[in-house]
């Protein structure tokens, strides 16, 4: 049953889309944050895997969030790696382990394209769809992810 709250059906299928690739990207990101985690190693080592596991834990909420409003939009959330990865904007590098400063690095990249494409993704959800809702979601979400990106960014300084 699809809700009734003031947007068409096809602005909720936009919204519903549009956030469908958005949490492929945090679902992708989730993984290449544990897989540093699990692998970072190096003067380091301790200080950069609990930065790993803490910044996992705020992409886990991200991910539950997104999950669930897709539902509140009258979605079906996907759930399978073969969905994520056919939707993600995130690169990912099967059988590599790069040493500290490549892994800061490249999670820093990650987390700057995110940013740049959630600013695009919340002009689409307020403007054109007339989702505020999604937008003030995604604004939030937003604001986490330049909050790591600029913890990143202070290592590589």
């Amino acid at each position: 049953m699809k809700p009734k709250i003031g947007m068409s059906e096809i602005h909720l299928n936009r919204c519903i889309d549009l956030l469908s690739v958005i949490l492929s990207d945090e679902m992708t990101l989730y993984i290449k944050t544990r897989k540093f985690h699990w692998n970072v190693a190096g003067e380091s080592f301790m200080e950069l895997h609990k930065l790993f596991e803490a910044q996992y834990a705020t992409l886990e909420i991200i991910i539950d969030q997104v999950a669930e409003r897709i539902n509140k939009l009258g979605g079906k959330t996907i759930g399978t790696m073969n969905e994520f990865t056919l939707l993600s904007r995130i690169v990912e590098h099967p059988n590599k382990y790069p040493i500290q400063k490549a892994m800061i690095s490249e999670l820093l990249s990650d987390h700057e394209m995110i940013i740049a494409e959630l600013r695009k993704d919340i002009d689409i959800c307020a403007e054109e769809c007339h989702d505020v809702g999604t937008a003030d979601l995604l604004t939030g979400i937003l604001q986490q992810h330049e909050s790591i990106a600029w913890i990143l960014r202070r290592y590589l300084s």
